[in-house]
């Protein structure tokens, strides 16, 4: 290949791709902004129906933290929703790689992500840096607004299905509710005693409010998404 067909192609490439991950990042964003919404109307929606039934010490709040990053606390869990600045395709092993939406279309494949992560709110009350949060969930979306989730639970829809739904609010309603429901579900584990037997002086002198202590849901066990 002549010096000039080379740089035609790498041209040709740069336009191609460029714009497909640029419709990529707007069809996600369009969608975390959305979901951002949702969160808000379904944490006033939840606040609203267990007014008078609750501690007030329970809470259930929403809080954007930024751009790309909101989060919704339900009483004692924290859920994190982080977009993915980045655009993704698939590993070669990839179920969705088999459907006919994608042997069809390459293109379709190219998908923005957001994840939802699981924490103990007290993690963040009271700053406990070193705590841990698991990965309960993930929402890909292509340029076309089409999705499908991975994730722990009922909210997963299949790969297969990939191409079927757009992703609009009554489907991120449900994937939010689902993930709120196996949240409340996913209890914390006291970890192995083995694991506690030593402390240190600064770990109790520095901070008394136990920051210094490491803290997560299964903290010594096993997770796998």
């Amino acid at each position: 290949m002549e010096n000039n067909e080379l740089r035609a192609q790498i041209l040709a490439t740069i336009i191609r791709k460029s714009s497909l991950k640029q419709r990529v990042f707007d069809s996600t964003f369009s969608a975390f902004n959305l979901l951002k919404d949702t969160l808000l109307e379904m944490a006033s929606e939840l606040e609203d129906a267990l007014e008078g039934k609750l501690d007030r010490r329970v809470r259930i709040e929403y809080r954007d933290r930024g751009k790309f990053e909101t989060q919704l606390q339900v009483a004692s869990d924290m859920l994190l929703f982080q977009m993915q600045t980045d655009v993704f395709c698939f590993d070669p092993t990839h179920p969705v790689l088999q459907t006919s939406y994608l042997k069809e279309e390459p293109a379709n494949g190219f998908c923005g992500v957001i994840n939802i992560y699981n924490f103990l709110s007290d993690s963040f009350k009271f700053n406990r840096k070193d705590d841990e949060g698991y990965l309960i969930g993930r929402i890909f979306i292509n340029h076309t607004g089409h999705y499908f989730v991975e994730g722990k639970g009922r909210h997963a829809i299949a790969a297969s299905q990939f191409g079927s739904e757009e992703i609009d609010r009554e489907a991120l309603i449900r994937i939010l509710e689902e993930a709120i429901d196996y949240a409340l579900d996913f209890d914390p584990y006291m970890p192995p005693y083995s694991e506690n037997l030593r402390v240190t002086v600064d770990q109790f002198n520095s901070k008394m409010d136990n920051s210094k202590f490491i803290t997560g849901k299964r903290l010594g066990y096993d997770f796998e998404l």
